[in-house]
């Protein structure tokens, strides 16, 4: 019995010490059986007479229980199946991962350098990982036990996860799916994306922390193996060669005759664009009359317009003047603020099942270019809405009134449509930059299986559902980074990303705490004592 507690107490408080509380285990069960057989009388009269009955019922009810166990948690180990009933199924795999992880043609090594005492919440996430596919192999390796471990894979803090994929190798330090995930997405693809960031006209920029900013887009592109870097268009002879895409992200004047020229020769070479622009601040504020014309070549209709949105349940009629302020969509929000719940049959909008948010919106419809294919809608509003032309109206008396006589466009109106074609020019060189840290591959001619050069575009009304403000709303984030991976013609990371757990705490008043120690404390322990004194006063 001695050598049994030992083999669990070494068991709970140095899991590492395996050999040594395994072998104090074998050594018990010996010493058991031994006694055993020394007092095989003893033994042999105690399965005489009833007892002996009763005895042997129990022992097979235990036996029988045990090999229950037993097969219950043989099926456990071979079938992995878990029910997650929290709201942002913070203990399910995102679809993503599993997108990811099913895809794998290779193996991919995990190792996990803790301190044995945190291995435990590596595992909770890691085995989901195993589980999904059976390239993933993990061990967890303790560096201040094994520092020649942490001295290869040049680890030098504790909770990193380095993960080995074909030769290349990538370290991250936490043990959130999206941050594992972004790790495996790296070392997988070996080779880095890059998007430029449009400036000269006014331009949002990922170096803005403010809440119209674009700092969380920069960190999440970043995240998601894309490098970034800005580029005034005005001061280039052509596109760089390494631009995997063009960002141009709320431009407030428009673009010049030459740079007009550089995006349409960018965009014969496979070049991919991606164009946020939002509408006119006021009546008198400059049209991008270069750009919108440009993009009507390419299959794409920008309105000069505002999208006006409408419950469903607010019936307008034609020519009606209302007060935007009226509109409300959402609390401290008007009627400017679209919430769009229907998306189009495209690749970047598969799975979402979730509003997205548009603070003020223009619309954008898909046409078809004179000598292209013809343009996809991505994101539409209630059928209630329309496309407001009165800017002038909207901005000085905060009214609007749906006219189509005057050009209003009913809805449901889109605000956001994508084209794609096939390169009609070789491009400069292949899109992307290596890594300084990983090798060179042997050949830089193009995979068998690589997809085919082609342009892409993808244009939305708005430029603020992306802003540091409102990117975590609904899935503005999937919408963001689902068009992102389409345009890096990476379709195979177009998914729905994992969540953040909600914050679901209770805010209580200070009275409203009172009023919870009273009754908890006071009143129902009361209330228990009085019942019980009541019920000995009536029997007594």
């Amino acid at each position: 019995m001695a050598l049994v507690f030992a083999a669990v107490a070494i068991r709970f408080r140095n899991p590492e010490l395996q050999q040594w509380y395994n072998g104090l285990a074998l050594a018990g069960l010996a010493c058991t059986l031994l006694y055993i057989l020394s007092q095989w009388r003893e033994v042999g009269r105690s399965f005489s007479g009833r007892h002996a009955r009763f005895g042997s019922l129990a022992i097979g009810s235990i036996v029988v229980v045990l090999a229950i166990l037993a097969a219950i948690n043989y099926l456990g180990i071979r079938h992995n199946k878990r029910w997650d009933w929290t709201a942002a199924r913070q203990y399910s795999l995102a679809d993503q991962t599993k997108k990811v992880l099913r895809e794998l043609q290779k193996p991919v090594q995990i190792h996990v350098f803790a301190k044995p005492e945190e291995f435990g919440r590596f595992r909770e996430r890691l085995d989901e990982y195993q589980h999904e596919s059976k390239q993933v192999t993990i061990d967890y390796i303790d560096p201040e036990r094994q520092p020649t471990a942490a001295t290869k894979y040049q680890v030098t803090q504790f909770n990193t996860v380095v993960l080995e994929y074909d030769g290349r190798s990538e370290r991250v330090t936490s043990d959130t799916e999206q941050d594992l995930t972004n790790g495996l997405i790296k070392v997988v693809q070996g080779k880095q994306s890059k998007a430029y960031f449009v400036e000269g006209h006014g331009e949002r920029t990922p170096d803005d922390s403010e809440g119209s900013g674009f700092s969380t887009i920069g960190q999440l592109l970043g995240s998601a193996n894309f490098g970034q870097a800005k580029l005034v268009l005005a001061q280039q002879k052509d596109i760089p060669a390494d631009a995997s895409m063009l960002i141009v992200a709320g431009p407030k004047s428009d673009f010049f005759p030459g740079e007009i020229d550089l995006l349409k020769g960018y965009h014969a070479k496979g070049g991919k664009l991606l164009f946020l622009l939002d509408p006119r601040e006021r009546a008198d504020s400059p049209a991008l009359t270069n750009v919108t014309a440009l993009l009507k070549e390419w299959g794409i209709e920008v309105g000069d317009d505002v999208v006006i949105n409408v419950p469903s349940d607010v019936n307008i009629k034609d020519g009606e003047a209302v007060k935007v302020a009226d509109l409300v969509s959402l609390p401290r929000s008007d009627g400017t603020f679209v919430l769009a719940a229907k998306y189009g049959s495209h690749p970047i909008m598969q799975g979402l099942r979730i509003v997205s948010a548009y603070r003020l919106a223009r619309s954008v419809t898909a046409g078809s270019s004179p000598n292209g294919p013809a343009a996809t809608n991505l994101v539409e509003t209630t059928p209630t809405g329309w496309a407001e032309q009165d800017i002038k109206r909207l901005v000085t008396d905060g009214q609007v009134a749906k006219e189509p006589s005057k050009g209003d466009k009913a809805g449901p109106v889109s605000i956001a449509a994508v084209v794609s074609s096939p390169a009609t020019a070789a491009p400069a060189a292949d899109p992307g930059i290596s890594d300084p840290q990983k090798p060179e591959p042997a050949s830089t001619k193009p995979e068998p299986d690589a997809p085919k050069p082609e342009s892409r575009v993808a244009v939305f009304g708005d430029s603020d559902f992306v802003t540091n403000a409102m990117l975590g709303f609904g899935s503005n984030q999937d919408v963001f980074l689902n068009t992102v991976n389409w345009l890096a013609q990476q379709e195979n990371l177009i998914a729905i990303r994992p969540r953040d757990p909600e914050d679901r705490r209770i805010t209580l008043t200070a009275a409203q705490q009172n009023f919870i120690r009273l009754l908890t404390i006071f009143l129902i322990p009361g209330a228990v004592l009085l019942l019980g004194v009541q019920t000995w006063w009536r029997r007594r």
